[in-house]
C-alpha cells in the first residue's frame, strides 16, 4: 500500500535512517533525522502530531515525522 492512509517506504529509508523527536517545554516538537533537527512544529499541528504519535506503532510514528517534516513526503529525497 503507499499514500496517505497506507502509507509505504518501500526504499527501506525510515528503517535505515529514521526520524527522532523530542517534546519542548511549551508543547512543540523538534523532528530530528540522523542527530540533526529538521523541523519544529508548535501549536495546535504540534498538538495533534503529539496526540497521533502516542498512538502510533513506531513504522506509523516513522511516517507521521516524514511527513511533518514536509520534504521527505514526496519519494525523491536523496541519501
Amino acid at each position: 500500500m503507499s499514500g496517505r492512509d497506507g502509507a509505504s517506504d518501500e526504499r527501506g529509508r525510515l528503517s535505515s535512517d529514521p526520524f527522532d523527536y523530542r517534546l519542548t517545554g511549551r508543547g512543540g516538537v523538534i523532528v530530528y533525522r540522523g542527530g540533526r533537527p529538521v523541523m519544529t512544529v508548535g501549536g495546535g499541528d504540534a498538538a495533534r502530531l503529539i496526540d497521533a504519535l502516542q498512538r502510533a506503532d513506531d513504522s506509523q510514528a516513522q511516517h507521521l515525522l516524514a511527513r511533518a517534516s514536509g520534504n521527505y513526503r514526496r519519494g525523491n529525497e536523496r541519501a
